[in-house]
């Protein structure tokens, strides 16, 4: 589902140097036109899929284009940024509308720690039943909780 711009939606971030888009695009592959003030996508078939862009724009400029199998035949996909969380709408080929809220993650940029509070060694890593950010889940732990466990 590369990303690709609405023009008509896009307002270049009312002209700053850098868009929304720009700063938070992984492989550098949002561009402004400083002609039109318009942001583009310059390399559809490098685009990760990541749907960062989308979530970012503040003027819902950004869309998908979906795959067959996800988005079939007139259904869409279209996130809503607030500011404490995202909504998603979708809508269906036959006109159903759905809509699923998550919050925006809230701590500082670099603050996240990569292995979750874990401390994955490699004899985890080496492990096929270890889900790297699930062992809580799975009861790695040794809680005893009441979850599934792995045969």
């Amino acid at each position: 589902m590369p990303a690709f711009v609405i023009s008509e939606k896009c307002d270049g971030c009312k002209g700053q140097d850098k868009t929304a888009c720009m700063y938070i695009c992984p492989n550098d592959l949002m561009k402004l036109d400083k002609d039109r003030m318009k942001a583009y996508n310059q390399e559809y078939d490098a685009c990760w899929e990541c749907l960062c862009c989308a979530k970012i724009c503040p003027q819902q400029a950004i869309d998908l284009r979906g795959y067959a199998d996800f988005v079939p035949m007139g259904a869409s996909c279209v996130p809503l940024r607030g500011s404490q969380d995202i909504m998603w709408t979708v809508k269906f080929r036959n006109g159903v509308l759905k809509r699923f809220k998550f919050p925006i993650r809230t701590n500082d940029e670099g603050s996240a720690v990569p292995d979750g509070g874990y401390g994955a060694g490699v004899d985890d890593i080496n492990n096929p039943t270890y889900l790297f950010t699930e062992p809580a889940s799975l009861d790695f732990l040794g809680t005893g909780a009441d979850v599934p466990k792995l045969k």
